[in-house]
């Protein structure tokens, strides 16, 4: 029989491996910042960057997938938060447009 002690080490060790490789929420938003498919505010079309380092936001909805999309600033939060299925069918269509050649 375990002992208390290596009972909880067996239970606790999973739990701390997996706690480890998750990221957070900064981590998420800067990886996806390099690919993400739109130049401009999802809300307002002002150039990202134009008000300071775009503000990224992590979507969450029960049942899908996490998904980041970037303001020209905090406030654009608000109107996408209003109608995010609206905003995101602009990043779904910016992901699947050809990429423009530079």
């Amino acid at each position: 029989m375990k002992s208390i002690p290596s009972l909880l080490a067996s239970i606790l060790l999973p739990v701390g491996a997996l706690a480890a490789a998750a990221k957070t929420d900064a981590e998420i938003i800067a990886a996806a910042r390099p690919t993400y498919p739109l130049k401009t505010c999802l809300v307002s079309n002002e150039p990202l960057g134009s008000m300071g380092e775009a503000s990224g936001y992590i979507f969450r909805a029960e049942g899908q997938p996490d998904r980041v999309v970037f303001f020209c600033c905090e406030g654009c939060g608000d109107d996408f938060k209003a109608n995010p299925a609206k905003f995101l069918a602009k990043v779904d269509a910016a992901a699947k447009a050809p990429a423009k050649k530079s």
